[in-house]
């Protein structure tokens, strides 16, 4: 497990090594490119190239690394029982459907229907009054 946490702080270099190197290259748009005289150390030709090789060597190692890791987890997982951790347990079924209303909204068979229900009271009816 301890070479597992290596390999991922060692892709976790990788990837921030690789998104700077990324940065620094210059694109049409001028992008971050690192300014400088042409005469110095590496020309901007030469810084160019160095820039290119290490994206590519970089990004090499990113996708072998992420791949060994991959491998690596899958060969410490590979167990064929079902993790049931997360399972909900199951809600009651019930039987029939329950009535919101009670059994006062329908009448019984072979009884007669209730009378009409009493017009509800106007709340506003004092209001028109005046």
């Amino acid at each position: 497990m301890s070479l597992f946490i290596f390999l991922t702080v060692v892709q976790a270099i990788v990837a921030t090594l690789l998104v700077t190197v990324i940065l620094m290259q210059k694109s049409e748009g001028g992008g971050l490119g690192v300014g400088g005289s042409p005469t110095g150390l590496m020309s901007a030709r030469g810084a160019a190239d160095f820039l290119t090789r290490s994206t590519a060597i970089l990004a090499t190692l990113f996708v072998v690394l992420s791949i060994a890791l991959a491998v690596m987890a899958v060969g410490t997982t590979s167990s064929r029982e079902l993790d049931t951790s997360l399972e909900r347990g199951a809600s009651p079924v019930q039987s029939a459907p329950v009535d919101p209303l009670g059994a006062a909204a329908q009448p019984a068979p072979g009884a007669a229907p209730a009378a009409a229900p009493a017009a509800p009271a106007d709340p506003l009816g004092s209001a028109t009054k005046q």
